[in-house]
């Protein structure tokens, strides 16, 4: 179990994580939610009703890592032109999207997010400061998300390119003195998790 999901009765999963390893991942689900920004809580005196149905914004995320979790949803440099439409189109299509969609989604994340650091949080640590993380179904579901999400996050600060997402890129080969080092490592261990759990919940 060290270091990798397993299966666990009743549709869950379990690993077993040292006091550095928690940290990591508890620094990391907190950035990640720092990075999504605030949920959208009503103020004083605000119609909460009114709230659900307030639309997202309509342009792309400048932050390149934001703008790889909340992605157009037509057209742009990753997607191929749908139809034969224009281009102009497709940007229309994607912002008409994107007002409808994105606030839902960035909730999605956040609650993805909590949930790493709640279930982090709840963990009772053995004398040498590991624990072992228990989740039910719906967390592991969570933990998958909020994996997928930090490996974006990351992937798109390292300017991971398709060729290293298979494995075969220079990311492997960095020296250990290059600054880039403990965020490729990250990348990487956060990869091989993301993995296991995937195949701790194959039937």
């Amino acid at each position: 179990m060290a270091g990798h999901f397993e299966a666990t009765p009743g549709g869950g999963a379990a690993v077993a994580l040292d006091e550095v390893e928690i940290s990591i991942l508890r620094s990391l689900a907190v950035q990640l939610l720092e990075l999504i920004g605030p949920g959208d809580t009503p103020a004083d005196g605000e119609d909460p009703l009114a709230a659900l149905f307030a639309e997202g914004p309509s342009k792309p995320p400048s932050d390149p890592a934001l703008a790889r979790l909340f992605p157009d949803a037509y057209g742009g440099p990753d997607r191929p032109a749908e139809g034969g439409k224009p281009e102009e189109e497709l940007r229309e299509l994607s912002s008409e999207f994107r007002r409808f969609t994105e606030n839902d989604l960035r909730s999605g994340k956040r609650d993805d997010a909590v949930t790493v650091v709640r279930t982090l949080d709840a963990l009772s640590p053995t004398g040498d400061g590991g624990a072992v993380l228990t989740l039910t179904g719906d967390e592991c579901r969570s933990w998958l998300r909020s994996l997928n999400d930090l490996r974006l996050t990351i992937g798109t600060r390292l300017e991971v390119s398709d060729e290293d997402e298979g494995g075969e890129g220079s990311l492997y080969r960095l020296p250990d003195t290059d600054p880039r080092k403990p965020m490729v490592m990250a990348y990487l261990w956060l990869g091989a998790l993301q993995e296991t759990l995937v195949e701790a919940l194959m039937p």
